[in-house]
């Protein structure tokens, strides 16, 4: 388990971690999204004890990471992927984080055969490709088989066929019972692997619940409609307050009226219906929902330090 309570940081003049507050449960992949800039790579650096907090605590399994006694053995962490020596090889690299925490040879070759490095362990790191760096990085974090791991965009530069490993890997540690903690800034690929998602923005905690429910309380509900009356139907449904996208001559993406309520309306009207779909919003369309007008995150104005956007989720989680 992970914990951060009223975890602050600030650089300067730049508040970038603002008393933040959160847990994570193992059994799941939890997601850490926020943009660029909302305190993400500040705060997992501050779990593994890489900064200092200004106030606060953070603690791994009921422990600061400084008095973990193994710490690659209770966590595994990728921060930076080019973390290696460039002059080493990735076994040598391997090899000697190992060795300072007591783990055998044969250890470093099963990580570097699960992250399907087999083929360059003797090739010097610096001559990585980021792809390739991201899979020396993961296969650290692997070494101890640790019952923690937090990953700071894992998929970085991975081929497709490396993004599935990587996913496929989270979902099976996690199953497993571990603690699996992973940024990205890619939401399609947090949509599928992801079942719990903090949110953070300026540093502060917007959500902390589970995926579906993030997206269920940052969207509107939408339905696709395919119909031979389609302005008909669209002069209808506006009336009651619908948005409404036509898409080609018979096809409408209808927001703001549920879709039993647009059949009676058609079928009231004596309009003919060939399809009506409920559509459930994707992560990036709940994510850009819940983010919008917060001058941290985009283009236009807002409250300071995003408290409205934090209390609307507030009030729609109650």
């Amino acid at each position: 388990m992970i914990e951060a309570r009223n975890l602050s940081k600030r650089y300067g003049g730049k508040l970038a971690v603002d008393h933040l507050s959160f847990t994570v449960t193992p059994g799941k992949v939890t997601g850490f999204l926020g943009p660029n800039g909302a305190g993400k790579s500040t705060t997992m650096r501050l779990l593994v004890g890489l900064d200092r907090p200004d106030t606060g605590h953070a603690s791994i399994g009921g422990r600061p990471y400084r008095d973990l006694a193994d710490p690659l053995r209770t966590v595994g962490a990728l921060l930076e992927a080019k973390a290696a020596h460039s002059g080493r090889t990735a076994r040598n690299h391997l090899l000697c984080l190992a060795q300072t925490q007591g783990l055998p040879p044969k250890r470093v070759d099963q990580v570097i055969s699960m992250a399907g490095l087999s083929a360059v362990a003797r090739k010097r790191a610096g001559g990585f490709s980021l792809g390739m760096g991201q899979r020396l990085g993961i296969a650290a974090a692997l070494l101890g088989d640790p019952g923690v791991l937090i990953l700071d965009e894992p998929v970085n530069g991975l081929d497709p066929e490396g993004v599935l490993w990587i996913r496929n890997l989270m979902k099976r540690l996690a199953a497993d019972g571990r603690t699996v903690f992973v940024s990205s800034h890619l939401m399609n690929e947090m949509a599928v692997t992801a079942d719990h998602l903090i949110v953070i923005g300026q540093g502060r905690l917007l959500a902390d619940c589970p995926a579906a429910e993030f997206i269920d309380c940052n969207s509107k509900p939408q339905v696709l409609v395919k119909t031979s009356g389609a302005a008909q139907l669209t002069q209808l449904v506006t009336s009651e307050g619908a948005q409404v996208r036509r898409n080609g001559t018979d096809v409408l993406t209808v927001t703001g009226v549920p879709a039993p309520r647009i059949a009676e309306l058609a079928a009231a009207a004596r309009i003919v219906v060939y399809e009506l779909t409920p559509q459930r919003a994707s992560l990036e369309e709940a994510f850009l929902e819940m983010t919008a007008g917060n001058l941290e995150f985009g283009n236009h104005g807002s409250s300071a330090h995003g408290e409205a956007t934090t209390s609307e989720y507030s009030r729609s989680m109650s």
